[in-house]
């Protein structure tokens, strides 16, 4: 059976080719935003941002919200701070968290509308 995805020949359309090498990112960028995706993969992370778009919640909420141990909700947190998907805020002895910008919520909005998709 033949490769399903394969090229007939070895033609390389020169055109299009060059037309994309012009918009291709920096290495570092690419690096980046795939880091965001790695971040999002995880379910666990994917229900603690969609939470946390819905409304600011500390570690406590998002444990009882989840059934998870604080200790666990803290290094997902972690993890999503480091990849810049999360801010948080200072209220006392208190640290509640909320997605970091628009981008997150249109992301997270985007995979839910795609995952929402019939399967040919």
């Amino acid at each position: 059976m033949r490769e399903r995805f394969a090229c007939e020949g070895n033609i390389v359309h020169e055109a299009a080719v060059s037309e994309v090498s012009g918009q291709m990112l920096k290495e570092e960028l690419f690096h980046d935003a795939a880091g965001f995706l790695k971040a999002m993969g995880d379910g666990t992370r994917f229900k603690i941002l969609w939470a946390l778009d819905k409304h600011e919640l500390c570690v406590c909420d998002l444990a009882n919200l989840l059934g998870m141990s604080k200790s666990a909700v803290s290094h997902q947190l972690a993890r999503l701070r480091e990849n810049r998907l999360v801010s948080n805020r200072r209220d006392g002895k208190n640290v509640y968290y909320t997605i970091a910008d628009d981008h997150v919520h249109m992301m997270l909005i985007s995979c839910v509308e795609h995952a929402k998709e019939p399967r040919d």
